[in-house]
């Protein structure tokens, strides 16, 4: 990617270059190509111009994935507004309070989460659009109402001879330093607070996924994480469809029946996917192919033990379609016994490490150069150190700073102060060590840490998988008290 490119002209040029190509497919629905969803984006743009929107102003968007949702948010940022992703499965009150401290004047639901909010708990909302046909459900604002039944008349008047690649120009980011994205954390207690994401972070977060992964036009990518967090939204969609990638959204929960019928037809190119979903489907499809007696004896031969794991290699690969690059596995610790079994086989997954507040990346490896229980070495744009007077051997909190470091939070100066430094390091909050060549092993929250009497510390994180890698636990949660 060109260094001194704008991120807004990424997303023209990818538009411009693969107008004919599909783009956005939701699985057993509607697919659009890149030049379907640059009419859209073109009547949002008038809607957003008649209603008064302004750069700068906030659209709240909270739904499942869906092409409809890529085209929300990406009309949103290419007119220059904010976008602010709600996780589809926040409580109503949660929905209520982001849509409010953000600020938002338009939200854009999907009509499950649509109905269980309540209008009048987000009295600034100028207006509310349902994003499976983009009708007007709440109208505030005379301006919206009216633009909203003229579109299609409004984009004839602009566009009288066919919209064609030459009339995409959009607003370009006044600065790297822009706000673009206030990306809610999901937190554990009390309300969320709002990361704000400046085009800097997600430009380079997307510059870091182009040296890591070969994505060309027309490959396939699943979107299964949710867009409303910033790793699907990073790895799954925004850097796919700069990339000229078809995406298919699943629109649905990802189960390992769904996930096996759907791989085998879309054969992606590149999978995300957090550990729960990956250790379910290795679990249930793999790992009962070598449990048992004759299984474990033909291990146990030299010769026939490289072919059984070849073979079980493929087979495993066979499950998530059998055509992609590498599965990178985020967002939550992996098994550490699944992990075994998969480095074992030579399986191509790897650890990615990060946190909302730095879009996500903060470490992570190609698959091929990633150490057994690590997540990788540093992001090329990222510092990462250990707060530890012996990073190799001592845990330590892990502190990062770089490129993909967030603004802070959304009117909340005190919070960002608490976790970024006067010199700039961000504070994880998280525990690791780093071997001599930077490869980073995470144990544990810092807060959930245990020190024992004889001075040993002991992570619930640990017990938890060992917990969940027994006979009939399917998941566990270690409670502190």
């Amino acid at each position: 990617m060109e260094p001194d490119k704008l991120f807004i002209e990424y997303i023209e040029q990818s538009i411009i270059r693969n107008w004919d190509l599909d783009a956005l497919t939701d699985y057993k629905g509607i697919t659009l190509q890149y030049k379907d969803g640059a009419r859209k984006i073109a009547k949002f743009h008038l809607v957003f111009e008649q209603m008064g929107l302004q750069p700068g102003d906030k659209v709240a968007l909270c739904g499942r994935n869906s092409a409809h949702w890529a085209v929300s948010f990406l009309a949103t940022i290419t007119y220059g507004a904010v976008i602010v992703p709600i996780l589809h499965e926040f409580k109503a009150d949660n929905v209520h309070n982001i849509v409010n401290h953000s600020e938002a004047k338009l939200l854009l639901v999907g009509d499950q989460v649509w109905e269980n909010l309540n209008e009048e708990a987000m009295p600034a909302l100028q207006g509310i659009i349902q994003l499976n046909d983009f009708s007007l459900l709440v109208c505030r604002n005379p301006r919206l109402k009216e633009a909203m039944e003229t579109r299609n008349v409004l984009y004839g008047q602009r566009y009288p001879k066919n919209f064609r690649p030459e009339h995409i120009c959009y607003r370009k980011e006044q600065s790297p330093e822009e706000l673009v994205i206030i990306n809610y954390t999901s937190g554990t207690t009390g309300y969320s607070k709002g990361v704000m994401l400046p085009y800097r972070s997600i430009l380079s977060n997307i510059r870091y996924c182009r040296e890591m992964l070969p994505i060309r036009p027309g490959d396939h990518i699943v979107s299964m994480l949710p867009l409303g967090h910033v790793f699907g939204m990073v790895y799954d969609f925004l850097f796919g469809f700069v990339a000229g990638a078809h995406l298919y959204f699943l629109t649905r929960m990802p189960s390992p029946k769904i996930i096996a019928q759907s791989f085998s037809e879309i054969r992606p190119r590149i999978i995300s996917s957090v550990p729960l979903i990956v250790e379910k489907i290795i679990k249930k499809d793999i790992l009962p192919l070598i449990d048992n007696r004759l299984g474990k004896l033909l291990l146990r031969m030299p010769v026939i033990n490289d072919k059984i794991k070849a073979e079980i290699c493929r087979k495993s690969k066979a499950v998530f379609g059998g055509n992609f690059d590498e599965i990178i596995i985020g967002g939550a610790p992996f098994n550490a016994d699944v992990e075994r079994f998969l480095h074992s086989i030579g399986f191509p997954y790897t650890i990615a490490y990060g946190m909302t507040e730095c879009g996500p990346i903060i470490c992570s490896s190609r698959w091929d150069r990633l150490r057994l229980g690590s997540c990788g070495r540093a992001a090329s744009q990222m510092e990462v150190r250990i707060d530890s007077s012996d990073p190799q051997k001592e845990a330590g909190e892990i502190i990062c700073r770089g490129e993909n470091l967030m603004l802070g939070y959304y009117k909340n100066p005190e919070a960002t102060a608490q976790i970024i430094d006067v010199n700039g390091w961000l504070h994880t909050g998280d525990l690791g060590i780093m071997d001599s060549e930077g490869h980073v092993t995470v144990r544990g929250r810092s807060k959930n840490m245990l020190l024992t009497a004889s001075g040993q510390n002991i992570y619930p994180e640990e017990i938890e998988s060992k917990l969940n890698n027994m006979p009939y636990v399917a998941e566990s949660l270690i409670v502190l008290q």
